[in-house]
């Protein structure tokens, strides 16, 4: 899963609170779209001469469109230019093109199997599917690369703990290796408080809940993991 996305909805009073996240190759997202479209050119007449180009400068606009599509025509004549495939995935996965992304991740992880990033953009574009035990895999790919990535590491927890059913135990377990290399991890520390609240493991989430507010006193999800933990 740039992968930092806040998840809604997970556990009652809770919800918000868990945040997947895209580690390494993350890239902010947009309108969806098979290409960015062109923004329609805006009348200039009371716009300053000296005034820095607008967004609506429709020459701009068609540039960077060219470029996309250039971009996307490279990857579909080059299958074996692992670059290509690569950008490609990447543009499409920014306006949440997700089924696009995947098949050109899949094409570049296929010309270099044990790619780190390729693996992570395949874990990625995975969960934001909701394809969580397809993430799993491909993040744990990634680990044996680099199984000091702590934000692949933790996206690997989210990707037990959001399955259907889930696996807390293995969420818990991932954040905690995750704190093991980042004890100062915010959201790792945030989600770790999450899962152990909903397995009801209060002692221990007590005792995270203090890490995080040493971490972050400004947290915002200090409050209500305060006032669930009152509650139980």
């Amino acid at each position: 899963m740039n992968k930092d996305n806040a998840l809604y909805g997970i556990i009652g009073l809770l919800a918000g609170l868990i945040i997947g996240y895209v580690a390494t190759n993350s890239i902010n997202r947009s309108t969806p779209s098979a290409v960015p479209e062109p923004v329609g050119a805006r009348s200039t007449a009371q716009i300053p001469a000296d005034h820095p180009p607008t967004a609506g400068d429709a020459t701009a606009a068609g540039g960077m469109q060219g470029e996309v599509a250039a971009t996307i025509e490279r990857a579909n004549a080059a299958p074996q230019d692992f670059e290509a495939q690569m950008k490609a995935g990447d543009l499409y996965y920014q306006i949440k093109r997700y089924d696009q992304a995947l098949e050109f991740f899949q094409r570049a992880q296929k010309v270099k199997p044990a790619d780190f990033n390729a693996l992570v953009s395949l874990g990625n574009v995975s969960f934001d599917l909701d394809r969580f035990p397809e993430a799993a895999q491909w993040y744990e790919q990634a680990l044996k690369l680099q199984p000091k990535d702590v934000n692949v590491r933790t996206d690997l927890g989210l990707a037990y703990y959001l399955r259907a059913p889930k696996e807390t135990d293995r969420a818990i377990a991932n954040f905690r290796i995750s704190l093991r290399y980042d004890p100062r991890h915010e959201k790792t520390l945030q989600n770790l408080i999450t899962a152990l609240i909903d397995k009801g493991e209060t002692a221990d989430a007590r005792e995270s809940l203090a890490q995080l507010e040493k971490v972050n006193p400004d947290n915002q999800a200090l409050a209500q993991f305060r006032a669930k933990l009152n509650s139980l």
